[in-house]
């Protein structure tokens, strides 16, 4: 079950290197094809939302399947592993959320960039009028 971590801790890096290329001053010559492709992998990146709600459901899954080792009934290993798994769904529900946020960031960067650039393009054209 460990793979589907990994890849959703690549759709998370991926997009939050998208968003901070987005946001960076200075590179307008590397900024319009990043939109482009940007706006071309928002539609595949939309299925990292359903894949979070999956993932999302199966912490919750483990949660309430999980073993309780309270007071005197556990053995220190024992004691250690639900420690253990109950740090693990904590830094799983982390990642789940990052990677909802970065995606929504994403979309937000990239819409407004497209506007800001059709706005600039409307300013040009209304100078070049007068």
């Amino acid at each position: 079950m460990a793979l589907e971590w990994v890849v959703l801790g690549y759709a998370a890096a991926a997009e939050a290197i998208m968003v901070l290329l987005l946001t960076l001053p200075g590179l307008d010559g590397l900024r319009r094809g990043l939109v482009a492709v940007t706006r071309n992998l928002l539609k595949p990146f939309l299925s990292v939302v359903p894949f979070c709600l999956f993932l999302l459901m199966d912490i919750y899954w483990k949660y309430e399947t999980r073993p309780k080792c309270e007071g005197d009934s556990c053995t220190p290993t024992e004691h250690l592993r639900h420690q253990k798994s109950i740090m693990k769904s904590q830094r799983n529900a982390l990642l789940i959320a990052s990677a909802l946020v970065f995606y929504w960031l994403l979309y937000s960067v990239t819409h407004l960039v497209v506007k800001i650039d059709q706005l600039n393009q409307r300013i040009e054209r209304l100078k070049n009028k007068d």
